[in-house]
Formats: C-alpha cells, sequence, structure tokens
C-alpha cells in the first residue's frame, strides 16, 4: 500500500505531525492534537485494520513517532499520547484479528500487519529509543506510593505493554536467514535493552514486594526476552566446552562421515563397464506386472534394489485436516555477547527475583486476578529457570516456592483441563495442545529436578526428594496421567516435539517410580475404583421383600387378632412417639401429596411385618400431615375407629410398584437397559504397589504405535531419545514377555531400514534391539505359520497370549464364562417366538420369549443381539423397555379403561391411579384422549388431580347448593395435568383451540379498534402471514416456529404498538424469547385450520368474503348437535361431580349411584378414530361452551396458562 492511496484526512494528519530536518525532528503546533485524532482513527478502524495498515506503509512510527519519543521527552502530555499511539500500534496482530484468518483476502491483511511489525521490531533495536523509556520507567518508579499518580500507574504499565509488543513481534526467518552465532533482529533488541539498563529495572520490579502489581507484566516481559533460548546451553556459556558436548559433536561427525563413505561405496558399485543406454533388459520372476506377467526390468541389475512400483506416480496429497502439526518453537543460539547477557540475567533473576516473583504470580492465578491463560508464562518460567539452575549450578533453595507437592499439584490439574480441552474443543485443539506441552514441559521440570536431588550431597534435600516422590508416587492421578496422554496422543494437533518430551518424562518417571519401589521394599499406594450403584426405589419394607409375610386373605385374618392385642395396649400409651417415624421424605423429588399412597403401603407393610406400634405412630404421623379428606382418620378419631382403619388398610388391596430385579448376572448385562438410576461412586482404596502391574498398563497398541512414530525419525532424534524409546520398548518385549507387541509390518520396515543405514554402527542400542526382536518373531514363526499374517495387524495382549500359547486357549480358560452357542434349533425356534409374539399388542417381545424359550438359560440382552445378528430386528434400540409407542385401542383395553375410571373417579387423582393399574402402559396423553374419546369426562380439568379441604357436614345441604358449592372449589383448587410425552404438545395445542374459540369476539373487538387507529396495512400483513403458513404446514407435513419479520416502517410500529401485541397474545402467537430471539413467532403447535380460524376473526366485513374459500364449510345441523352433545356431557359430569360430593359425605343413596352409571353407560359413543375433523368438533365444542359455562374467572386462568406454556 503506497502513500498516496492513503485517507485523505488520515494523510493530513500525519502532515501536521511535524517534519525531521537532519536528525532534529520539528513537530508542528497541532501535533498533540495530531496524535489524538490518530489514536482516534485506530479505534474506529474496519476489519481489515485499513488504517493500520496506512500508517505502517507511511512509516508513520518510524519518521515521526520514534524522533518524537527521543526527542520531546520533556512534553509530558505529547510523551503520553505517543506512547499510548505506539502501544496501539504494535499489538500482536492475532490481538487485531482475533485469531489466524483462514479466508485468503483477511490472511493477507494479516501478513501486512505482521510485515509492519517486524519493521517496527527493527526500527526500535536502538539504545536511544530504550534509553528514553528506561529513563522515563526510573523515574516513575523513583516516586512513593504516597506521591505517585493515577496517570503515572498508568505510563508504567504502557510503557511495559510497548516493551512487551516489541520483543513478542516474531521473526522473520526468510528475510533474515540467521544462522547460529549470529546477531538476528531480537538479539539487537535485547542488546540494546541491556545497554539502556531496562533489564536493571525489570530485576527490580520482579524482587520488590511494593511492585507486585506488575509482576504479570514483567514474567511476560521475561519469557519473550528468552523465547529462543535452550536452557542448557545458556547455562554453560562461557565456561568452555564441555567433553559431553565435543563427545556429542564427534559422535556427529562420524556419523556423517559413514554415511559419505557409503554413498561413495554405492556410487563405485554402480558403475557399469558399458554405457547405461545399454544396460539390458531382465524378468524379475515372482514379481508380477500390472498384468500376470513377470515385470520386466529395463535398468542394470545394480538399481533393482531401488526398485519400488510407486517410482513415478504422483505422490497422494494429504488433506490440511489431516497433515501433522508443526513446529512452531524454534530453538537457535544467539551471538555471544547476548547469550552472556542473558546467562547473567538468569543468575541475577534465581537468585533475587524467581521465589518472590513466582509466589506473587501464583497468588494472582488463584485469586484470579490474571488475565486468560497467563499460567502458561507461569509454567514457561517454572520449566525454564529451573532447568538452568539444574545445569548450572544445582542449588534447589534458589527454587524452592516452585518445588513441592502443590506445585505438582496445580500442573497436573492444568494439564488435565488442557487434555480434556484439546478433545471436546476441536476448533482449538491447536492452541489447547501447545499449552498442555508448555505444562508437560513443566511436569518434566519438576520431576528432572526431583531426580537431581536424589544425589545431592546434603541429607535434608535428599529427605525433601523423598517426601515429595512419596506424595506423587501415592495418588493416582500422578501414575495415570501418562497413560492418558499417551492413548489420546494426536499428531494432527501435537507436534512431535510433544511427543519427544512425552517419550523423555515417561522415562523419567519410570525410572525414578522403579528405583523408589526397589528403595523401599513395599509401596502402598492409592487407588480409585468407580463402583457403579443403582439407587432402588424404596417400594417395601425388609420384611416385605424377604418374602416372610403373610400374603393370602386366610393368613392375614390369622394374623390380625395378635396384631389387635398390641395396638390396644399401643393405643392406650399416649406417650408414643411420632418423631421417629416420618411418614414422607423431604428431600425427594417426588412431592409430598403424592408420597400419601407410598405412605399407606407402609403403613400395611409395618402391619403385615407385626410391628404394630410402628404402624400406629406412621397413622398418626400421616394424619398430622394429610388431614384433607379424613383418609388416615378425622382428628378428633377414637382408638377404637383407629383400630377398625389399620384393619382395613391391613386387608386392603393396595398398589404396589415392583422392585428392582434381583438377578446379579443378568443385571450388569442389562445395564444400559435398566430403568432405575445409576449413580457412580469412587472408592477410595490403598493396595500394594506392583511395578510390572503398572507397567502392563503400557503394553497396549496405542502406546506402542506412539513410540514407533517417534522411532521413525531415529536419525533426527538425539541420542538421549532414542535410548528412551528402546528402554520403554525392552520393558515390554523383555520385561513383560511381550514381544509380539512389536510384531508388525510397519515396525519391521523400520527395523529394515536402520538395519541398512550407512551410519547404523552409531545407534548400536536400536540395532542390538531390532536383531532381537527379529530373532524372536522367526522363532515364534517356525512354530506358527501364521505369525506372516499376524504382522498385518497391531494386537492387544488377549491376540499376543493366542500367538505364543496357540490359538484357543483363551476360550478354553474362560469357556465358563462365556454364552453359550446357539445351535441351528435353538435359532429355529427363537425365529418362530419371536414371530408368534412380534405383533401382540401391550406384552414385551422378549419378556415373552424368555418365558417360553426351554433351551440353555439366557439372559435378555443375549437374545437381543441374536435377534439382531439373525436379521429379525433392525437395532437394539428396537427393544427398549422405556415405554411402549401403542396408538391403538382393542376392546377389551378400552372396557378394562372403563372399568378402572368407574373405580377410582372418587380419588383425588384419577388418572394416576389409571397409569398405575392399567394393563397396557400408555403415556397420560393417550388415556386422556381415548377418556374424552369414549365421553367419559367432558373437558379435560376433570382428570386434574385435586386438592380439596375437609368438608364440614354443615356445608352439604341440599343438592343444588351443594353443586354449587363443590364446583366452586374444585374450580378454585385446581392443577395443570403435568405433560410427560412430546405428543402432549398437540394435546396443549388442543386445550389453546377451545380456549381461542372463547375469545373469537374479544379479538374481533381489538381488530376494530386497530383498524380505527390506522393499524389496517399491519393488520392485513399479519392476516396474509398466517395464511403463507397454514398453507407450508399443509404442504410440508411438518410443522415449526415461524417467525414475524416486519420488513417495512409501518408493520415495525405496530410490532411496538401495546395494543397490537395484546392482539397477538390473545391470536396464540409467541413472544421472543428473552436474550435469545428477536421477532414473535407463530407457535408450532398451531395447526393449519386454527390459523385460518385465527386469519378469519382478523377480517374486516368486505375482506371475509375473500377469506371464505380458505375456511373449512361447516354444517349449521352438526353445529347444533355438537352444542346438544355438549350440554348433554356438561350436566353428566355435574350430577357424577355431586355424587362423588355426596358420597364423600355420605349422604348418597344407591339409587342415585345406578341411575348416574346408567346415564354413563348409555352416553358413552363408540370407538372412533383421531381425524383433523376432531380438533375442529373440540374448537367448536370450546366455543360453544364458553357462553353457557357463566364462569369467566376459569376462561381467563386456562388463556394465562396457555400463554406461559407458549413462553416456555
Amino acid at each position: 500500500m503506497d502513500l498516496h492511496m492513503m485517507n485523505c484526512e488520515l494523510l493530513a494528519t500525519c502532515s501536521a505531525l511535524g517534519y525531521l530536518e537532519g536528525d532534529t525532528y520539528h513537530k508542528e503546533p497541532d501535533c498533540l492534537e495530531s496524535v489524538k485524532d490518530l489514536i482516534r482513527y485506530l479505534r474506529y478502524e474496519d476489519e481489515t485494520r485499513d488504517v493500520r495498515q496506512q500508517l505502517g506503509a507511511a512509516q508513520i512510527l518510524q519518521s515521526d513517532l520514534l524522533p518524537i519519543l527521543t526527542q520531546h521527552r520533556q512534553d509530558k502530555p505529547l510523551f503520553d499520547a505517543v506512547i499510548r499511539l505506539m502501544v496501539n500500534l504494535t499489538q500482536p496482530a492475532l490481538l487485531c484479528f482475533g485469531n489466524l484468518p483462514k479466508e485468503p483476502s483477511f490472511r493477507h491483511h494479516f501478513l501486512q500487519v505482521l510485515t509492519y511489525l517486524q519493521a517496527y521490531k527493527e526500527a526500535f533495536a536502538s539504545e536511544k529509543a530504550f534509553g528514553v523509556l528506561s529513563e522515563t520507567l526510573y523515574e516513575l518508579l523513583q516516586l512513593g506510593w504516597e506521591e505517585r499518580q493515577e496517570e503515572d500507574n498508568l505510563l508504567i504499565e504502557r510503557i511495559l505493554l510497548l516493551v512487551r509488543n516489541i520483543l513478542h513481534v516474531p521473526a522473520d526467518l526468510d528475510q533474515e536467514k540467521k544462522i547460529d552465532d549470529d546477531a538476528s533482529a531480537h538479539d539487537q533488541l535485547l542488546w540494546a535493552i541491556h545497554l539502556s539498563g531496562l533489564d536493571d529495572l525489570l530485576l527490580f520490579l520482579a524482587s520488590s514486594s511494593a511492585e507486585q502489581q506488575w509482576s504479570l507484566h514483567v514474567l511476560e516481559i521475561v519469557s519473550l526476552m528468552f523465547r529462543d533460548q535452550n536452557p542448557e546451553q545458556l547455562a554453560g556459556v562461557g565456561q568452555g566446552r564441555l567433553a559431553q558436548e565435543r563427545s556429542a559433536d564427534v559422535a556427529e561427525l562420524e556419523v556423517l562421515r559413514q554415511r559419505e563413505m557409503a554413498e561413495k561405496k554405492t556410487r563405485a558399485l554402480q558403475r557399469g563397464n558399458r554405457h547405461s543406454r545399454f544396460g539390458g533388459s531382465y524378468i524379475v520372476q515372482g514379481l508380477k506386472s500390472i498384468g500376470e506377467r513377470d515385470l520386466i526390468f529395463h535398468k542394470g541389475l545394480h538399481n533393482l534394489r531401488n526398485y519400488s512400483s510407486d517410482s513415478g506416480k504422483q505422490p497422494k496429497k494429504v488433506p490440511k485436516r489431516r497433515q501433522a502439526a508443526r513446529e512452531l518453537s524454534i530453538q537457535r543460539r544467539s551471538a555471544l555477547n547476548v547469550r552472556l547477557f542473558l546467562r547473567d540475567f538468569c543468575s541475577e533473576f534465581l537468585e533475587n527475583c524467581y521465589n518472590r516473583l513466582m509466589g506473587s504470580v501464583k497468588d494472582h492465578l488463584l485469586r484470579e486476578k490474571a488475565q486468560q491463560h497467563d499460567e502458561t508464562y507461569y509454567m514457561w518460567a517454572l520449566a525454564f529457570f529451573m532447568a538452568f539452575n539444574r545445569a548450572a549450578s544445582f542449588r534447589p533453595g534458589l527454587v524452592s516456592e516452585t518445588l513441592s507437592v502443590r506445585t505438582f499439584h496445580f500442573i497436573e490439574q492444568n494439564l488435565t483441563n488442557y487434555y480434556e480441552m484439546m478433545l471436546t474443543d476441536r476448533k482449538e485443539a491447536a492452541s489447547w495442545a501447545r499449552r498442555m506441552h508448555l505444562a508437560l514441559k513443566a511436569y518434566q521440570e519438576l520431576l528432572a529436578t526431583v531426580n537431581e536431588m536424589d544425589i545431592s550431597p546434603d541429607e535434608a534435600v535428599r529427605e525433601s526428594s523423598r517426601i515429595i516422590k512419596n506424595n506423587i508416587f501415592y495418588v493416582m492421578e500422578y501414575r495415570e496421567l501418562f497413560l492418558a496422554l499417551f492413548r489420546k496422543f494426536d499428531e494432527r494437533c501435537q507436534p512431535r516435539s510433544f511427543l519427544r518430551d512425552l517419550v523423555e518424562t515417561t522415562h523419567l518417571f519410570l525410572k525414578m517410580l522403579e528405583r523408589f519401589c526397589r528403595s523401599r521394599g513395599k509401596l502402598v499406594v492409592q487407588n480409585k475404583r468407580k463402583k457403579r450403584r443403582k439407587k432402588k426405589k424404596k417400594v417395601l419394607d425388609q420384611a416385605i421383600v424377604s418374602g416372610n409375610v403373610p400374603s393370602s386373605p386366610e393368613e392375614v385374618e390369622a394374623v390380625w387378632p395378635a396384631l389387635a392385642e398390641q395396638l390396644q395396649c399401643c393405643a392406650q400409651n399416649s406417650e408414643l412417639s411420632m418423631d421417629s417415624m416420618v411418614p414422607f421424605d423431604a428431600a425427594s423429588e417426588v412431592p409430598v401429596e403424592e408420597q400419601r399412597a407410598e405412605a399407606m403401603v407402609r403403613i400395611q407393610d409395618c402391619l403385615l411385618a407385626g410391628q404394630a406400634p410402628q404402624a400406629l405412630t406412621l397413622l398418626r404421623s400421616a394424619r398430622e400431615v394429610w388431614p384433607e379428606g379424613d383418609v388416615f382418620g378425622c382428628q378428633d378419631i377414637s382408638p377404637e375407629e383407629e383400630i377398625q382403619l389399620l384393619k382395613q388398610i391391613l386387608s386392603a388391596p393396595l398398589p404396589r410398584q415392583q422392585g428392582p430385579e434381583e438377578c446379579g448376572a443378568e443385571e450388569e448385562e442389562e445395564e444400559e437397559e435398566e430403568e432405575e438410576e445409576e449413580l457412580q461412586v469412587v472408592q477410595v482404596l490403598e493396595k500394594e504397589f506392583n511395578f510390572l502391574d503398572y507397567l502392563k498398563r503400557f503394553a497396549c497398541s496405542t502406546v506402542v504405535r506412539a513410540y514407533v512414530l517417534l522411532l521413525r525419525s531415529y536419525q533426527q532424534n538425539s541420542a538421549h531419545t532414542n535410548h528412551c524409546i528402546v528402554k520403554m520398548l525392552h520393558r515390554l518385549a523383555h520385561d513383560l514377555k511381550m514381544e509380539a507387541l512389536l510384531f508388525q509390518l510397519s515396525v519391521f520396515c523400520l527395523f529394515n531400514r536402520l538395519l541398512s543405514d550407512p551410519a547404523a554402527g552409531a545407534y548400536k542400542e536400536l540395532v542390538t534391539f531390532a536383531k532381537y526382536i527379529l530373532g524372536k518373531f522367526f522363532a515364534l514363526a517356525a512354530v506358527n505359520q501364521k505369525a506372516f499374517v499376524e504382522l498385518l495387524f497391531w494386537k492387544n495382549t488377549a491376540v499376543i497370549r493366542e500367538m505364543t500359547e496357540g490359538y484357543g486357549s483363551l476360550e478354553d480358560r474362560s469357556s465358563s464364562r462365556r454364552a453359550p452357542t446357539w445351535s441351528p434349533e435353538e435359532e429355529a425356534h427363537l425365529r418362530e417366538l419371536y414371530l408368534a409374539h412380534k405383533d401382540v399388542e401391550g406384552q414385551d417381545v422378549v419378556e415373552a420369549i424368555l418365558t417360553h424359550l426351554n433351551t440353555a438359560p439366557r439372559t435378555r440382552k443375549q437374545i437381543i443381539h441374536h435377534l439382531v445378528q439373525l436379521g429379525l430386528a433392525d437395532s437394539v434400540k428396537d427393544f427398549q423397555r422405556k415405554g411402549t409407542h401403542v396408538v391403538l385401542w382393542t376392546g377389551d383395553q378400552e372396557l378394562e379403561l372403563q372399568r378402572l375410571f368407574e373405580e377410582f373417579r372418587d380419588s383425588d387423582d384419577v388418572l394416576g391411579h389409571i397409569m398405575k393399574n392399567i394393563t397396557a402402559k400408555r403415556s397420560r396423553a393417550r388415556i386422556v384422549d381415548k377418556l374424552l374419546a369414549l365421553g367419559l369426562v367432558a373437558e379435560r380439568r376433570e382428570l386434574y388431580k385435586k386438592r380439596r379441604k375437609k368438608l364440614a357436614s354443615s356445608i352439604l345441604p341440599n343438592g343444588a347448593e351443594s353443586l354449587k358449592d363443590f364446583c366452586q372449589e374444585d374450580l378454585e383448587e385446581e392443577e395443570n395435568l403435568p405433560e410427560e410425552d412430546s405428543e402432549e404438545e398437540e394435546e396443549g395445542g388442543s386445550e389453546a383451540a377451545q380456549v381461542q374459540g372463547s375469545l373469537v369476539l374479544s379479538t374481533e373487538n381489538l381488530g376494530q379498534s386497530l383498524h380505527q387507529e390506522g393499524f389496517s396495512t399491519p393488520l392485513l400483513w399479519l392476516q396474509n402471514c398466517l395464511i403463507r403458513a397454514a398453507d407450508d404446514r399443509e404442504e410440508d407435513g411438518c410443522s415449526q416456529a415461524v417467525p414475524l419479520v416486519p420488513l417495512t416502517e409501518e408493520n415495525e410500529e405496530a410490532m411496538e404498538n401495546e395494543q397490537f401485541q395484546q392482539l397477538l397474545h390473545k391470536l396464540g402467537v409467541r413472544p421472543p424469547a428473552s436474550g435469545q430471539e428477536t421477532f414473535w413467532r407463530i407457535p408450532a403447535k398451531l395447526s393449519p385450520t386454527k390459523l385460518r380460524r385465527v386469519a378469519a376473526s382478523l377480517s374486516q366485513p368486505e375482506e371475509e368474503q375473500k377469506l371464505q374459500p380458505e375456511l373449512q364449510p361447516e354444517v349449521p345441523g352438526e353445529q347444533g348437535s355438537d352444542k346438544e352433545h355438549c350440554k348433554e356431557h356438561r350436566a353428566q359430569a355435574l350430577r357424577a361431580l355431586l355424587l362423588a360430593h355426596k358420597k364423600k359425605a355420605g349422604l348418597a343413596s344407591p339409587e342415585e349411584e345406578d341411575a348416574v352409571g346408567r346415564e354413563h353407560l348409555k352416553a358413552a359413543p363408540k370407538k372412533r378414530q383421531l381425524l383433523d375433523s376432531d380438533e375442529e368438533q373440540e374448537e367448536d365444542e370450546g366455543r360453544n361452551r364458553a357462553p353457557e359455562s357463566g364462569a369467566p374467572g376459569i376462561q381467563k386462568k386456562k388463556r394465562y396458562q396457555i400463554e406461559d406454556d407458549e413462553d416456555d
């Protein structure tokens, strides 16, 4: 981007800053205002960062801002503004764009901004600029807290941020092309910091207890200073070349020399006496070409070894999402003077600042005073400076702040958190993997430091090391950490350096653990085991469960005399305590009212178990909790009446829930299908540690594959890394006798490349191990010819045992535990049973098969899986026992439903009792629909659970007055019917349709008033939206919420009008959810028919003719019959309610009961199917029923209920 392409205002602002004449910068009078204008422009730049790019192209920082900073420092307002502008201009590109852009255009802008940042970094590499910054910072730090103002603290923070931003700029490796020991731009910047004295100020800020607020800034700057440095190499600077370094260099030169000699020898052998054009052609027997003939080779025989069928083919491209992660951190040796300065800085930092600074940063992290992911700087500093201390002169006291079990726990927690986030947040998996790598390096350095403490001459240091190791090896999480990291290693997110550090850390941990076990003899460690417990339902008492109770009526009558004597004694005892027996569970999710039936069952259980005092106490306690209806007796009940009530409870057939299954083996196999809630309980145990058992956890293909992946780059690995790989593989192959884990073709190809390497002499340990594995394989292949086929697969421990001990050995051992095989006769019998019972409604197919299957004992899970294998079922999910999907009702089921309704119609919870006792289990919505279809109830609210107060006999005069009082009480205390099925949304929609019919008049009135106020166009728009939604739902066959999006100003004003919103509420349109939605929505549960009715209610008289064809015609005769039918049902329902009221009070006569029963049986309609016309009929009934009910409070309550459901 050139200067002449700059924005005119931006160009004028830059010109008003001043000009440079020679080495002197002359500022303009409006220089300060121009700097502030540039800050303002940067605040409002677009997403391409155009202002930043234009300023970078014009080199404003190099030509104007730096001269102003160095030459006009005395102008404090201008100096502060320039620092603010520089901090903004130099902020990292990732912060400007949020993340690395993926689109090519934004990637171009990102790289352009990065180029300008690199130019800024080169401009700052001067002693003069950092000299001004260090002098200003020194003067500000000289001020005491009582003299330092808020502006001074802001300036200190901005100077530290500016230094941080400049150091954060990455190096341009392609442009610099600097080799080791050469000064790069970063080295020049570090040298300028050293010459200006800014490094001493950083040390002061890190060591001063009064400047702890800048600890995170200082730690971030220090981490950026040592970004490309190696702590071990830095610690050895100035001490001459160590013998270890010289031997490593000699070994590397020897490898290169051997390879060069081997290449010369190969080239000499390839030279033939004849010209290469006349090398001849050869037929390679046993190697097929594209056809069926042998391959013809047209080159010399010396080239045959390098022949490959893939030669000349274009390599297959690997998608980006499958490519291996690239290395981002590159270590290089800086110039010698820079390394000496950094070494001295590290020494002073360790001696004076490390413990204080790391303690302050840890406190900030624990108190959440830091920003997100600031703990990464803490972990980097821990790993770097502890490694420097270990390599320079090991002094544990210098790093005592981070040498504790708490630090191990902190690092392990963060490492586990990064590991879990990498698995869940797949978009940012690479970022989480980098943070996990930092945590792993810190963990590795902690282990290395503790290992170094073991060989310390100081006894106190060795004792501290022993205590730390004892705590680490005892806790299970520290031992399981490496297994988890190996099993979830993903080379697409984690680079090869992470795998190398993981292998080396695991090697160190195993070595320390093995040595510790040998020194201790016996090691006791913590072991956590997850136990699955089933949350059993509290159904029966222990005595009932055991089965030692009377069950038949004769046995109950025989037991009652003894119970009666005990009850008479207890009834006379007035000191009987009720505190020990609680009739309900306050912590249960089941409401207290719904636990009343359970309390009745508990009383019966106590009586059956012969516990008369407990039964009487529980009865009295239940009477205090549920005084309504005198279910447990009235308050002034006499002892004789109490005993008679207990006798009735003893002989009553109370409904009981089924207990959990008692079969243990079958319970384990049916875990997935159990309806009881499972609780995972972590049980902490202690056990004696066995090192070989722990090592067996690493004997799996995922761990071995990770090691083999790192071994493929053995030429680039260090000698220590190759040793760690071979040591682990040797532990698995030799110590555990599992060398067959490495019997894999890719591993053998790697061994072949290693053995044919000209420099194989430099890898003696690898060569020895490869020959050992190959020897074991050929020895096994002589016995087991199938071993060659096994080379194609990675193997687990079970396959290894079969390879070595013989195929079928595992089956012989576990034959007693395995399920018996299915014979052809058993399969035929299973097929017949399935085909015979699969269409039987109301029963479980698998349970029926288990009942009639007369073969070897089978479990439910085995039968289900075998049915799927035979192709009789598509999936295991077809046999889930979580409810039924039965839709059709048989004649017997309808009769059973009528019987249950007549039996429980006077109870407080009619629907609940029916659902408990009905044979074919169905959802609440299905049962309610069937009751309505059979005419047993007139409306749904009759099935609501009622909580009535105790009625006094004085409130029951004649029939009409008692009916009025009873209805009034019933309507005041009704509750919403709980919904459990997804189809109950349709049920709620039908209720809304009924209420909508009663609100047509108010809707029309609102529409007329809105027409008069000038909202005719928005009403027409709303009407068209409703009709369009109805058409779409009829065409698609499915419905979803449709937003009402106003596209004109007139419609927007109408949507904000309160009266218009009131109309939308009455029409059933749902308002936007708070914080998530913007527009009103037509709910998905409104049917097309209702939508057209609602749209018709909005029409004016002249518009109704246009909408009339879209509405479904209605026959007047049918309407009249529906009204009469509805009136008849309503009268029957009121008579039934009055009868129930009288029965409660004991005033009902047998003649009245028979009359009401005959009316119900006479009025019950025939079975009909659920069609679309039923919904319309319900709506018509609701519309006709509204004016007759005479209870406006009921309608209002229903309307509010439907609106709340829509909001939900």
